[in-house]
């Protein structure tokens, strides 16, 4: 009974690792005030790219790199139409999936069948963390894992600590609350959204890549099968709190996991690939009822920032 529940919440935490890469890249980028739509988008592109770069350099490091400048490239973008030019954010976003949903569907031609290299595979396959992955049960859940994954955990603490309790990420959240008052205060608004947005495509393009690199690992069209919506999502469910995205993105993981896990003949495959979909939906029903100042987002987002108006 252990072993088969350790079993599965370590494949819960291996199935959620991408949701929480876009959770985290979401969260970057929302708290300084801009809602990101396109995390989809930038997905795709990590996850092709990162492939694409993989088999030619068989360098699992720069294949990750590239996927996270891909991320970051589509973020360049959006920041340009929503930043600079004060487009809007909602619009900018989606256009944005678009764009690199058909990126990825150009790059995914000349990728489809094409194995990753032995040297890829082995540096992403699971590694045991001392001391840590013999703790009882937790141990092997998250510390028997790949290095993508553990990083994952890794990135979610320190962006926790970086929000909260560093001189910049204070500011981040002060341009996100308020840009105008910021402005005032001598912090730079627009290079604090410019480098915020693309660190926060980075981190989803990364995301991306987990999927073609690790996770599945193979080329897919439309590999993340819309897990950057699913970020979207849980970002407020997460209360765009980094630590939070952790137990959010495994919980996904988990009720993913669970359609795989107790498919039978009595209940279509379909209707059990919906449950984390429609969990999430229920979710978000319920956030809404909820009025405390701490689950709200941030008050400046949404808002492109005329510094003349100010």
């Amino acid at each position: 009974m252990i072993e088969s529940l350790t079993l599965f919440l370590q494949t819960a935490v291996q199935t959620g690792t991408h949701i929480l890469f876009a959770i985290l890249g979401g969260i970057l980028c929302e708290k300084i005030g801009n809602t990101n739509l396109g995390i989809e988008g930038m997905m795709l592109m990590g996850a092709s790219v990162g492939y694409f770069a993989a088999i030619g350099s068989a360098n699992p490091g720069l294949a990750v790199f590239a996927a996270g400048l891909a991320g970051a490239g589509g973020a360049l973008i959006y920041a340009v139409i929503t930043v600079t030019l004060r487009g809007n954010q909602v619009v900018s976003g989606l256009i944005l999936t678009i764009f690199g949903t058909g990126i990825s569907g150009f790059l995914g031609k000349s990728l489809a069948g094409k194995p990753l290299p032995d040297a890829v595979l082995h540096a992403f396959s699971p590694v045991s963390a001392p001391l840590l992955c013999k703790i009882p049960v937790i141990g092997r859940v998250f510390f028997i894992q790949s290095p993508y994954v553990l990083a994952g955990i890794v990135l979610a603490v320190l962006m926790y600590l970086y929000l909260n309790y560093t001189h910049f990420g204070l500011s981040a959240r002060s341009v996100g609350e308020s840009p105008a008052v910021a402005d005032a205060s001598g912090i730079k608004v627009t290079v604090y959204k410019y480098v915020h947005v693309l660190a926060g495509g980075f981190l989803c393009g990364t995301g991306g890549a987990y999927l073609s690199l690790v996770f599945v690992p193979r080329w897919q069209e439309n590999i993340t099968a819309g897990a950057g919506w699913i970020a979207v999502a849980l970002i407020i469910f997460s209360t765009w709190n980094p630590l939070k995205a952790i137990f959010a993105a495994y919980v996904f993981g988990a009720l993913k996991g669970v359609g795989f896990k107790f498919q039978t003949g009595f209940i279509h495959p379909k209707l059990l690939d919906m449950i984390p979909y429609l969990a999430t939906i229920i979710v978000l029903v319920l956030i809404t009822f909820r009025k405390r100042k701490e689950d709200l987002g941030p008050a400046g987002l949404g808002t492109p920032y005329f510094r003349e108006e100010r």
